[in-house]
């Protein structure tokens, strides 16, 4: 080994000199290699580069990098469907991709993962191997030559080899791979710290956009200049008012004044709000009755198949106002034109509890709060809404007023009201009703009362006028007064209502239990009588059908149905409690309900059942509660109940209760009044056959 470092050591002075001595031969100065790098470099000019001046050269040019894309296009058109013309979107895309790479990482704890790790811990070990063999290699050579020089003799060759075999046989056996934990940075975590995530769930509710207007409008100097001139007349004309007036009169004008102002100045700031809040609370409640508004529209009781033509009454909205909780229901009326919107009569059928009256509007839109309140110092005992103008409504109070409300005006007082220089009655008002415009097109309604009068009444240069249309005398009660008089008792009138086709004769209940078919030509006479029922007769009503049909209820617990050519009714109820209200179903001839003093809804089909009611129902929370009223509307299957507490209640019809005739094969359904008139004629015949026979 000594002697293999001394002969290297020699190479390398012998190699050392031999290139001082080619530095010389060549004249070369090493110095000067070494401030090469110190020079300055001589600036290479392309040919075509510009001869600029100091001045040119020394000129700034700003550019501002903004984030938009040069290349994106800036008149991209699409269809609108909405508008329907090629609109031009403004919104263009300035994003711009360098670089994009679509990795194929593989998470480690997956079994390909598992998989590829162990082939790098193979491939690893295997590389190591090699390496080391080589280097054990190198060794061996090194000792045999450094062996071979201290003894000058040959080594034995055979157990070198076997050496050899022995370690490369070690070396080459796959080394197993060590079991190391890895943690996966990118997907690491703790067990303490893994929670259960929710769902997310997304509800949504459609309706209808509000419509929209758009409004525009221009002021030039002529119409200020004009504006200022009449504000400036009439702070002149009230100047001139405050100096004709007394000291007394200025003050108390004065105190109105600021009444009047404070009170505009809050008007003002409330109808600013008042549409957007209306919106707003129509919403809110759209949301917080999203349920009964779903199953409004779209639940079926499916369970009807199953019922032998029996249905059933879903509870819906409930209405009820903290004004009127003490004041019962006693009269209630849909609108004709807006289907949503109805209006509640609040009174007292108590005679020795008379109080204060109110009016009520909601909307099947906002259960929560009326949409109108009028307030009246008597009880409201009935309502009419007008077919043409349904923005009046004509009320009848207990104290024997008339009076008409008109929505457009929103104030707490009546539009027109009678008084007892007009001709009020004497007694509670018990129905009135519109009837056709007059032959010089003045409004026109009628009104019936206890005290035997039927009144007409015409708006005449707004002024109500009334004429005494008949007046109802109890037959065989006349008696013979001193000096020869006769006297008459009064039949007390309760309800009425008019023909839908012949103008001029309507039907009017009494308290003594019956029920007059009159005419509005003849003021003394009656064109029939019926001996209806053993108490006061509450409510008569048309067929909106069948022209010869009415019904008329009583609180001696029975419901009638009548011919008006037939003295004796065709059907008779028994509801085992005082009947409040009937009223007929605007989809049928043969549908019919009714509600009870017990707290119970009645429905009736004669086309299924001729015998008793298809659906006996309590519609109320205590038993106490008495129904008052009830009424269908005209197009949604619901009907409205109103009881004595003050609570209206909305009930959908199941669909056993409003069954449509079926389709027959290669038949079209038919539909119409004929073939509403026709199923009910049908049902009259069998009575008439049987009551000729007995």
């Amino acid at each position: 080994m000594t002697y293999l470092l001394f002969l290297f050591f020699l190479q390398s002075i012998s190699v050392g000199r031999g290139t001082r001595k080619k530095d010389e031969d060549s004249g070369t100065d090493v110095g000067e290699g070494t401030d090469e790098w110190s020079q300055s470099k001589a600036t290479v000019k392309p040919p075509d580069q510009l001869d600029l001046t100091d001045a040119e050269l020394k000129e700034e040019f700003t550019r501002i990098l903004t984030a938009n894309n040069p290349h994106a296009p800036q008149n991209i058109v699409r269809y609108s469907f909405k508008e329907g013309t090629y609109k031009l979107i403004g919104f263009v895309n300035q994003l711009a991709v360098h670089f994009s790479h679509v990795g194929n990482l593989i998470p480690k704890d997956s079994d390909e993962g598992r998989r590829q790790h162990y082939r790098d811990e193979i491939a690893a070990g295997s590389q190591e191997s090699t390496e080391a063999i080589h280097s054990d290699t190198e060794m061996l050579e090194e000792e045999e030559e450094s062996k071979e020089a201290e003894a000058g003799s040959q080594t034995d060759v055979p157990t070198a080899e076997a050496a050899d075999k022995v370690t490369e046989e070690e070396l080459m056996a796959p080394m197993q791979p060590k079991e190391q934990k890895l943690t996966n940075q990118f997907n690491f975590s703790e067990r303490a710290s893994q929670t259960f995530n929710n769902p997310l769930r997304d509800r949504e509710c459609q309706m209808e956009p509000p419509p929209r207007t758009n409004f525009s409008a221009t002021a030039n100097q002529w119409e200020i200049y004009d504006a200022y001139v009449e504000e400036l007349e009439k702070q002149e004309k009230t100047k001139e008012k405050e100096k004709t007036k007394t000291p007394v009169a200025k003050k108390m004008g004065k105190l109105a004044m600021r009444k009047l102002t404070s009170m505009e100045s809050q008007s003002d700031d409330i109808t600013k709000v008042t549409q957007a809040a209306k919106i707003v609370e129509r919403m809110v409640n759209q949301n917080t009755y999203d349920d009964v508004a779903q199953d409004f529209k779209y639940y079926e009781d499916a369970a009807d198949e199953y019922r032998d033509q029996e249905g059933t009454l879903l509870p819906l909205w409930k209405f009820q106002n903290d004004k009127a909780k003490r004041l019962a229901v006693t009269a209630l009326c849909w609108n004709p034109k807006y289907t949503d919107l109805f209006a509640v009569g609040h009174g007292s059928y108590d005679f020795m509890k008379q109080s204060r009256g109110m009016l009520l509007l909601y909307s099947l839109k906002n259960p929560s709060f009326p949409e109108y309140i009028f307030s009246s110092e008597s009880g409201i005992m009935c309502l009419d809404m007008h077919m043409d103008h349904p923005y009046l409504v004509v009320v009848g109070h207990y104290d024997g007023n008339v009076a008409i409300y008109n929505l457009k005006k929103p104030n707490s007082q009546p539009s027109f009201r009678s008084s007892a220089k007009s001709g009020k009655h004497t007694d509670p008002v018990w129905q009135v009703k519109w009837q056709k415009d007059d032959m010089d097109h003045n409004l026109n309604f009628f009104s019936v009362s206890s005290d035997g009068r039927i009144v007409s009444w015409t708006l005449v240069k707004s002024e109500l006028v009334h004429t005494d249309v008949i007046k109802l005398k109890v037959e065989g009660s006349t008696t013979e007064g001193p000096e020869g008089l006769q006297l008459h008792t009064v039949g007390c009138g309760t309800a009425f209502d008019f023909h839908k086709e012949i103008d001029y004769m309507f039907l009017v209940g009494t308290e003594e239990g019956k029920i007059y078919k009159c005419s509005k030509s003849y003021s003394s006479q009656f064109l029939d009588t019926y001996d209806a029922h053993n108490m006061a007769v509450d409510a008569v009503s048309w067929n909106p059908y069948h022209t010869k049909v009415f019904m008329s209820c009583s609180s001696d617990w029975t419901v009638k149905i009548w011919d008006h050519t037939i003295k004796s009714p065709m059907f008779i109820y028994d509801l085992n409690s005082a009947v409040g209200d009937v009223a007929w179903a605007p989809y049928s001839s043969t549908v019919f309900a009714a509600v009870t003093t017990d707290g119970k809804a009645h429905v009736f089909d004669l086309a299924i059942n001729k015998y008793e009611a298809i659906c006996n129902q309590p519609v109320v929370a205590k038993k106490k509660n008495k129904i008052t009223h009830v009424q269908f509307n005209p197009i949604h299957p619901i009907i409205i109940v109103g009881d004595d507490r003050g609570h209206i209640t909305c009930l959908k019809l199941s669909p056993n209760l409003r069954k449509m005739p079926k389709e027959k094969k290669g038949q079209e359904v038919q539909k119409g009044p004929a073939v509403e008139i026709a199923k009910l004629d049908k049902l009259l015949n069998l009575v008439r056959e049987v009551k000729t026979k007995t």
